[in-house]
């Protein structure tokens, strides 16, 4: 089945972090201050998601409050940090937000996602994803982590679905 047939089903996406929303660089200064690398309109697509009623989530082992300062400032009230068994913590999302797996678009990066990839409706990943990750991936990216891989998938389901470039698009 063409994971575009399944894009009508997804009401939800759930992004890793590190690697996907950000390019997976991290630079630090004194032990303590980490700093990420994005890309702004992948940043313009989670928002204009949530605006037309998707549910967006991360979940990511990464730890740090620009994570969650990001998120915040996009809408994003679902942000699981420091996640060691994502599985469970996406087993728990979907019970929270009465969502079915084959509802969810999951896009991870490497081999802590891969779980989570199996369960999903649309599993995706960026360009730059780990080998094991691309083998289980309905869809890969032509863009790679932090470079708009996340509006790519986004951008993709709200055209199929005919929520994209609606006058309300025009503001963030």
């Amino acid at each position: 089945m063409n994971y575009k047939s399944k894009l009508h089903e997804i009401k939800a996406f759930v992004f890793d972090y590190d690697g996907v929303i950000s390019d997976g660089n991290i630079w630090t200064a004194n032990d303590e201050i980490i700093i990420r690398s994005g890309n702004v309109k992948d940043g313009y697509a989670i928002q204009y998601a949530i605006r037309k009623g998707y549910v967006v989530a991360v979940i990511s082992g990464g730890k740090g409050s620009s994570i969650a300062s990001r998120m915040a400032m996009l809408g994003v009230k679902d942000v699981y940090l420091g996640s060691h068994r994502k599985k469970e913590i996406f087993e728990k999302f979907l019970e929270d937000k009465q969502l079915k797996a084959s509802e969810v678009l999951y896009m991870g990066d490497d081999i802590p996602d891969y779980d989570v990839m199996k369960m999903v409706g649309v599993s995706t990943c960026p360009a730059d994803a780990a080998e094991e990750i691309k083998l289980v991936a309905d869809y890969i990216s032509h863009r790679p982590g932090g470079s708009g891989c996340v509006r790519d998938v986004i951008e993709q389901v709200m055209k199929l679905q005919n929520k994209w470039f609606d006058e309300d698009a025009k503001s963030w």
